[in-house]
């Protein structure tokens, strides 16, 4: 594998870096997809046990000390407890957003990197076969030998280019649509609480 690397280019050290960077942008973003969904669930319980116990400053308490993207929409709720139903949906709403966006952290650079190791790999397969028609211009038709270094540079960064491009645009993917459900869930679980505020 390393003398096939080795092989490939010098623009194989910016696909691995791409693939380094796309990989660990997942492995984090699972991290807190998963730590948001378990707090979700906890904080909605919590607070609705708290506002059906008439004890509606504990539950202001409880979301000022967790920080979680429910926990601060949640908190504006209650604080503005006794305001009118589109008041507190379009103060949750203003909030949500903001949190919509954190959730979506680093998803435009891995759509990036999806796009732009395809262009690195086809980048190394001109200059692949830039080498092999100067070793054709100096030597004349040349032989397999001769030929054969542009040609394996071409190919190998081409093949490293879609290599780490395709994993890259399904993990973006996966993680915009697991992000859209989170916001979907943040909304639901927001809107239960502000009925019961409301009420």
């Amino acid at each position: 594998m390393l003398d096939i690397f080795m092989r490939g280019g010098p623009l194989m050290y910016p696909i691995l870096i791409c693939s380094i960077i796309g990989w660990a942008i997942f492995m984090e973003r699972i991290f807190a997809f998963v730590k948001v969904r378990r707090g979700l669930r906890i904080i909605q319980v919590t607070v609705k046990d708290f506002l059906l116990q008439d004890k509606a400053k504990d539950a202001v308490e409880h979301c000022t000390e967790k920080n979680t993207p429910l926990a601060k929409i949640l908190l504006v709720v209650l604080k503005n407890r006794g305001s009118q139903r589109s008041q507190l949906k379009a103060l949750a709403e203003e909030v949500g957003e903001r949190e919509a966006v954190a959730l979506q952290r680093y998803l435009g650079l891995l759509g990036t990197i999806a796009n732009i190791t395809p262009l690195l790999g086809l980048l190394g397969t001109v200059l692949g076969m830039i080498k092999a028609f100067k070793v054709i211009a100096i030597e004349g038709v040349g032989t397999p030998a001769t030929l054969g270094g542009g040609i394996s540079e071409a190919l190998i960064t081409t093949a490293a280019g879609l290599t780490v491009a395709v994993p890259m645009i399904l993990l973006h993917r996966y993680l915009s649509s697991r992000s859209d459900r989170l916001v979907l869930e943040l909304e639901e679980a927001t809107m239960q609480i502000v009925d019961m505020v409301e009420e």
